[in-house]
């Protein structure tokens, strides 16, 4: 009986911790007691390892699913994803200007523009009035005493102007030589296109994003002009080719410059992903493809190298390799401070959004006076900046050491706030740069917006067929941001590029456009 006893009590025991797990009812456990302490003992320590075990699975089952949920809820506003990637669920707007309260439209008092007649027409169309409306009696020869005029802006039909250089042959009388006259310069072909045509094409592709197909249907459908696409890809070919010193040119002046904005984006050549990477300020741009991401494209691109400014940028360690000094981008910061508030609740993210709205705020009140805050403002942002963190780190300490044996290479997984409260710490010099340079700008959106044209191209055009067209497609599109920063007249522009002189705003004056 005794042993029939026990292994009733070992079934129970038994299916308790390693079965189904039911719950144990109050005969069964009555059972367990009375089978002796040497049953409950056995009973607790094994129920106790098995809380353990499922204690521990339930923890890692929670880390998971909350970085799903993160996965899940990242989107443009709060991360860094590009809007695209919002699909159909693209998140509320929410803007962190405050609402002026005035109704949207144009305010009272707003000095309106509209389509303005001109003094000077290029025709004058005369409406006679030949009778009078009431009585008939003829008007013809009575002389008007005034005009009611009204101008309309309209396009003159558009067509391809031909013109042919003919270049006269003489024969000498004297020595029987032949003698030829001298062609314009450019004028080398039996039949060719001129600087103006070729220009559009360049224009049309390189600024609208018009890919060569749908290029050559509006050529023909507009000038009744039929191109071939090798025709505009060795035009593309002869721009890149006249740029060349152009481009070296706008890249030495980004080189020399104080403040640079840097960033880099993915984009297709031959369906395989590659990268550009963008060098801008206010008065120029320049773009380089490459295969890679890091280090060794940048040094190929030749400005970070000897750059002695302070480079604006997000937080790619790359960057971090060279000499200069550097400033994070904000705009990048607050999304992640978005995100952190949202997702995980934490108070100080938002106090931190609110800390360097602030400062930003106040730089740009001042910057229209002075050219830096005073000592006592910054020290008390860096003490509210510290504090700030201060909440942040209690909020999320470091992780435990880990109780494997086997260590592994490479830093510590941390949560998202904990990555974040760490890089604001560590490099608080370049997240505060703007407070302390007003020439740094608080963001790096001037690189960003350079970078989104090329993602715009990507939509529209499509993946790069060779390294050549991408190479080409850079450099032209280099001189052309630039030239559109300064304002230009970029058909003007690229006119002068086909005629060997293109225009370099730093060192002569350009076409501006409405001039």
């Amino acid at each position: 009986r005794c042993c029939s006893e026990k292994k009733g009590v070992n079934k129970i025991v038994s299916c308790a911790v390693f079965g189904d797990m039911k719950v144990i009812t109050p005969e069964e456990a009555l059972a367990i007691y009375h089978a002796g302490p040497e049953a409950v003992v056995k009973t607790i320590c094994e129920l106790s390892a098995k809380v353990c075990e499922l204690s521990a699975m339930v923890e890692k089952l929670e880390k998971r699913l909350k970085e799903l949920e993160d996965q899940v809820s990242r989107n443009s506003r709060n991360s860094s994803k590009p809007p695209s990637s919002d699909g159909f669920n693209k998140p509320n707007p929410k803007s962190r200007r405050e609402s002026s309260g005035k109704q949207s439209g144009g305010q009272k008092g707003h000095e309106g523009h509209c389509l303005e007649a001109v003094e000077n027409p290029d025709h004058v169309l005369e409406h006679p009035v030949e009778e009078c409306e009431q009585c008939g009696h003829g008007l013809e020869d009575v002389p008007a005493s005034e005009h009611e005029r009204r101008q309309v802006f309209d396009l003159p039909p558009i067509k391809v102007e031909v013109t042919e250089h003919q270049a006269e042959i003489k024969t000498c009388s004297h020595c029987g030589h032949e003698n030829k006259g001298c062609f314009p310069e450019g004028v080398s072909a039996p039949v060719q296109y001129g600087p103006g045509i070729k220009s559009l094409m360049v224009y049309l592709n390189t600024y609208q994003f018009i890919p060569y197909g749908r290029l050559q249907e509006l050529m023909a459908d507009v000038f009744s002009c039929s191109l071939s696409q090798g025709t505009l890809a060795n035009t593309h070919q002869e721009c890149a080719e006249h740029l060349g010193d152009a481009y070296e040119q706008i890249k030495a002046h980004i080189c020399d410059s104080s403040v640079s904005q840097f960033d880099e984006t993915g984009i297709s050549i031959q369906g395989k992903l590659s990268w550009l990477h963008v060098a801008g300020t206010q008065d120029a741009t320049a773009y380089m493809a490459h295969a890679k991401r890091g280090r060794e494209a940048m040094d190929q691109m030749g400005i970070l190298p000897g750059f002695k400014g302070t480079a604006v940028h997000d937080h790619w360690d790359s960057y971090f390799a060279y000499e200069c000094a550097h400033a994070l981008c904000n705009a990048h910061h607050l999304r992640e401070l978005i995100f952190v508030s949202e997702q995980y609740h934490q108070a100080w993210a938002q106090e931190m959004i609110d800390c360097l709205l602030d400062i930003k705020t106040l730089v740009d009140e001042k910057k229209t006076m002075v050219d830096r805050l005073t000592a006592e403002e910054i020290a008390q942002f860096e003490q509210r900046y510290d504090r700030i963190l201060g909440k942040g780190f209690l909020e999320n300490p470091s992780p435990p050491p880990s109780e494997s044996l086997r260590k592994k290479r490479g830093r510590k997984k941390q949560s998202k706030p904990k990555n974040l409260l760490d890089r604001l710490s560590e490099d608080k010099a370049e997240t505060l740069a703007f407070m302390y340079d007003f020439n740094v700008p608080f963001d790096n959106n001037l690189a960003e917006r350079d970078a989104r044209m090329m993602k715009v191209q990507q939509k529209i055009s499509g993946t790069f067929r060779g390294n050549n067209s991408v190479h080409d497609f850079c450099r032209i599109r280099s001189y052309i941001s630039t030239i559109r920063k300064n304002s230009g007249n970029i058909l003007e522009a690229i006119q002068a590029a086909f005629s060997g002189n293109p225009f370099i705003p730093w060192l002569q004056p350009i076409p501006i456009n409405g001039s």
